[in-house]
């Protein structure tokens, strides 16, 4: 497993937009704010061309986008690449992506959501560590929240363990001035539901957002199987949060991922809270996913700090794992071998 030299202060932050742009004026001023933040703490900060456009969903055409990310790569200052923001087509640029480029340059490469495209084809393709946390434009808000104060310290190198937060923001909210924080409002309970009282995982991570992960299973930047294949020693522990999936979704989703072989090796599975979830036919998530993962015998936990329901722990993909989840509450450590 490769792992990115770790960030020092004076190098550069590259921030390129590989899905959707900055579009709106309290974006331009989280971004700018991030920015500022960010400097002041001694980083070079380096904007690709079309982190404030946005049409139709996207920052620009796809290959376009790939060029301005391997502009980033090639780039030797630059040490960690976030994403501006996430969408919905970030898949369009990913047949101009040169890999290779890739694994002779490592770097930390970070966003979520739909950057699951990029974050989960680099690990499994270039055997790479990725980061999925946190776009861009949260390095904005004033002040941080711990989730950024402790994302910015793992990149430096910090051994940290991550907490479950003690609240979360359950809506989505408009932005006033840009620089607001999480609107954390309901408390944050972590759900064994495979029936051990405590739960105690460790393996490589690997995951992303189900929704994103759905359209790559089967297509040339499959290598998912080939990647645990390698690991099956260490055995993978999963952690997944969907966007917009329904009951049915969610259900027929996972069902091809298992089938697919993608969870031969799976030591556990870390679900983090669903942006939307209906629950078609009555069908909790909870059942959803016990339908297609029960049979499989290996614990899993729900409702953990991780995806679109803010605040949300910076995920290493491809590191060592160690998860612990008892009476609600739950936390992170990751090893970098």
């Amino acid at each position: 497993m490769i792992f990115p030299a770790f960030i020092k202060k004076g190098c550069t932050i590259g921030i390129t937009a590989l899905s959707d742009g900055n579009k709106k004026e309290t974006d331009f001023v989280r971004l700018d704010s991030g920015k500022k933040q960010l400097a002041a703490k001694g980083y070079k900060l380096l904007e690709t061309t079309h982190v404030r456009s946005s049409n139709k969903g996207r920052s620009t055409d796809g290959e376009t986008r790939a060029e301005e990310f391997l502009e980033l790569i090639k780039n030797e200052d630059v040490m960690w690449i976030i994403s501006a923001k996430g969408g919905d087509y970030l898949m369009e640029m990913l047949p101009y992506v040169d890999f290779n480029e890739i694994s002779l340059n490592p770097k930390w490469i970070q966003g979520y959501s739909d950057n699951t495209g990029i974050t989960f084809t680099v690990t499994t393709n270039c055997d790479m560590a990725t980061v999925y946390g946190c776009n861009f434009n949260d390095f904005g808000m004033e002040p941080w929240h711990r989730a950024i104060k402790a994302n910015l310290n793992m990149i430096e190198g910090n051994d940290i363990v991550q907490t479950s937060f003690d609240f979360y923001e359950d809506g989505f909210y408009d932005r006033i001035t840009g620089l607001e924080s999480y609107n954390t409002d309901k408390e944050v309970y972590w759900r064994n539901i495979t029936g051990q009282e405590e739960i105690k995982l460790n393996g490589r991570l690997l995951g992303g957002c189900l929704d994103v992960l759905l359209n790559l299973v089967g297509t040339k930047y499959d290598k998912t199987v080939r990647f645990i294949e390698k690991y099956k020693d260490d055995g993978i522990i999963w952690y997944l949060e969907s966007f917009s999936l329904n009951s049915e979704a969610l259900t027929r989703g996972l069902w091809q991922l298992r089938e697919a072989g993608w969870f031969q090796t799976a030591k556990g599975f870390v679900f983090g809270r669903p942006a939307f979830y209906d629950e078609q036919g009555e069908i909790s998530y909870e059942e959803a996913v016990l339908s297609v993962l029960g049979g499989l015998e290996v614990p899993v936990i729900l409702d953990a700090d991780i995806g679109h329901k803010a605040p949300a722990m910076a995920v290493i993909n491809g590191s060592l794992g160690f998860i612990s989840c008892k009476n609600g509450k739950g936390s992170l450590k990751m090893m970098f071998l």
